[in-house]
């Protein structure tokens, strides 16, 4: 079940973004923009794309840099820029956004990220809010807390001792090591990812997936996730965009769900009155590839298809 396209996109930032794109099967409602997570890239989720196609969406989803076949100045894999990273990092989210508004004028867009790509996605809308009619976040954690400003000490610490760009040596020990260190049973290094054995050893296998982000590359990450947990930031949202966070009662990465929970409540007392939330009992940090998946690819097929029908929830600007 592959893309129906793969293109090149040149973004302003001199990146040239690996694009895959899926039609919608008939007559399209809406498009989504799939962000991916760290250390993976935008193909694996092919099967996704699919079975939203089917139900009548235009779907993008294009490589970040540092990750899959997307090349940048200064963004081998494994890092975002040798500077201003994040600030690069958005600017080619937002020109994939402009190219999908030049391909379909007027039909609502609902940008989607799993994990780091839901750190990339919430920091997009903190940004630029106004041309979106959804947002959803998967598996991302917003509630850092001392564990988050003892990561970045470290990560400073490597960078004056190390440099910017070499792999980071602690910090994959208190992320991707605990998590699969919380997982029983385990076989490989990425249990924690899914229980469906079938779809580790995939990921296990792909030459794209599993390396160690840069020094750089996690600062960059940690700045986000510290942009997310702070409320001041959500103040240009109008309270009325639809959201959807989604997470796992047996991912280790986001405290077993309740990370997303914390997250949930969160906004609902900033206000944002059109969100929905779920923790999905069992699921592992990859819902898409967990042994429900079908289950959960309905269920966001299900809230993307009211979104996209609410005439309330497309903003009238959706094409600029």
């Amino acid at each position: 079940m592959p893309f129906d396209a793969r293109t090149v996109l040149f973004s302003p930032t001199g990146a040239q973004l690996n694009l895959y794109i899926k039609r919608a099967a008939e007559h399209a409602i809406g498009v989504v923009h799939i962000n991916h997570g760290l250390a993976e890239h935008a193909a694996r989720y092919a099967r996704f794309a699919e079975a939203l196609a089917g139900a009548g969406f235009h779907v993008y989803a294009h490589d970040h840099r540092g990750h899959g076949e997307t090349t940048a100045p200064g963004a081998p894999e494994g890092r975002f820029a040798q500077e201003h990273g994040v600030d690069k990092m958005l600017a080619d989210v937002s020109h994939v956004h402009h190219f999908i508004s030049q391909e379909h004028p007027g039909l609502p867009l609902i940008i989607f990220g799993h994990s780091m790509g839901g750190i990339v996605a919430l920091n997009s809308v903190l940004k630029r809010s106004d041309h979106l009619a959804g947002a959803a976040i998967w598996n991302a954690n917003f509630s850092p807390g001392l564990l988050g400003r003892l990561g970045q000490a470290l990560l400073g610490w490597e960078r004056f001792r190390l440099g910017a760009d070499v792999p980071a040596r602690i910090v994959p020990r208190l992320t991707f090591q605990a998590w699969n260190g919380a997982v029983p049973n385990r076989r490989t290094s990425a249990d924690w990812l899914s229980r469906d054995q079938v779809e580790v050893d995939k990921y296990v296998a792909d030459s794209l997936c599993g390396w160690l982000p840069s020094v750089s590359m996690w600062q960059d990450i940690f700045r986000m996730v510290f942009t997310g947990a702070d409320d001041r930031n959500f103040a240009s949202i109008r309270r009325n965009l639809p959201f959807h966070l989604v997470g796992g009662g047996a991912d280790p990465s986001t405290n077993f769900g309740k990370a997303v929970e914390q997250f949930a409540a969160r906004m609902r007392r900033m206000g944002f009155s059109n969100l929905t939330s779920r923790t999905w009992p069992q699921t592992r940090h990859e819902g898409l590839n967990d042994l429900n998946r079908d289950e959960i690819t309905a269920d966001f097929i299900k809230w993307a298809t009211k979104v996209v029908r609410m005439g309330t929830a497309v903003p009238e600007n959706a094409a600029r």
